[in-house]
């Protein structure tokens, strides 16, 4: 079994709090819009990280995480990008990716709109974390927490705080 953390759109601010909802998980997914280099240096000494870069990520980021990443986490194929779109409204880019490999869980951010949907076309989960910086539209900051076992995924459980 493992406990993942997803987030997405830091745009450089990591929120004391995360430390404390992440603490037992064993990775921590980011879904890009870092912000800056020492963010990926920050929450690298909490937790062991995976992740995408986005839009507002510069070459130092890029060099480090790349546009789409395929892994598997307890036997469930897991792909992510930054600007992914959702079900029945995937972005031209995704839809030109979804293919190269099975998916059964697509994690995206770029939004700032917390979504989990069932996409039942291609039978994976879909999430967006939301966002969990101080930069952008929300006035609530999201990210999720998820169990892995066995080919399976359970417990997801949000976290969210007003904006400062």
């Amino acid at each position: 079994m493992k406990q993942i953390g997803i987030m997405s759109d830091t745009h450089g601010y990591f929120n004391p709090a995360l430390t404390d909802f992440f603490k037992d998980c064993d990775e921590i997914w980011h879904a890009g819009d870092w912000g800056h280099i020492g963010l990926v240096q920050e929450i690298e000494k909490i937790k062991p990280i995976r992740g995408v870069y986005g839009n507002i990520d510069g070459q130092e980021i890029r060099q480090i995480f790349p546009e789409v990443n395929f892994f598997e986490v307890e036997g469930v194929h897991v792909c992510m990008t930054h600007i992914g779109g959702y079900p029945g409204h995937y972005s031209p880019y995704f839809k030109k990716i979804m293919h190269q490999k099975p998916i059964d869980l697509m994690v995206c951010g770029h939004s700032h709109i917390l979504r989990v949907i069932r996409d039942e076309q291609f039978k994976w989960l879909h999430i967006n974390p939301g966002a969990c910086g101080n930069h952008g539209f929300q006035k609530v900051n999201t990210a999720i927490r998820l169990k892995f076992a066995k080919q399976r995924m359970y417990d997801l459980e949000v976290w969210e705080q007003k904006r400062k």
